[in-house]
């Protein structure tokens, strides 16, 4: 699939956002930075340092402004590609998505257009 069909496929926009992340799969952690985020998941920049591949159950913590303000999710990596990996999220807590939905408001500036993409999410 070329990256006009992927563009395509998605239903939900993507937010460039720069933010530390934390990786947690198969009980070890790993740190990154995030990319993009949509409501439906993130693509993660691994440091170089960063061999390991990712499998299974893996969450995500997201850190926003400040130590007591992050985005968790729960979810698995959907695709590799050298130096990145997608995310998809399976599962997010009530605060979580409400840091994620005003992050997206925020940015899309189109509250009709959030609105379709939260409906989307079923």
């Amino acid at each position: 699939m070329n990256q006009t069909d992927e563009k395509d496929r998605r239903r939900f926009h993507r937010i460039l956002f720069d933010a530390p992340v934390t990786i947690v799969n198969q009980g070890r952690q790993s740190a990154a930075n995030l990319v993009d985020i949509s409501l439906k998941g993130a693509l993660i920049s691994l440091p170089e340092s960063t061999e390991k591949e990712f499998s299974g159950d893996t969450g995500l913590r997201i850190q926003l402004d400040d130590e007591r303000c992050c985005i968790e999710m729960q979810g698995e990596v959907v695709h590799h590609e050298p130096g990145k990996i997608g995310f998809q999220c399976r599962h997010i807590d009530m605060e979580s998505i409400g840091h994620l939905r005003r992050l997206v408001e925020l940015n899309l500036g189109d509250s009709e257009l959030l609105e379709r993409e939260l409906e989307a999410l079923g």
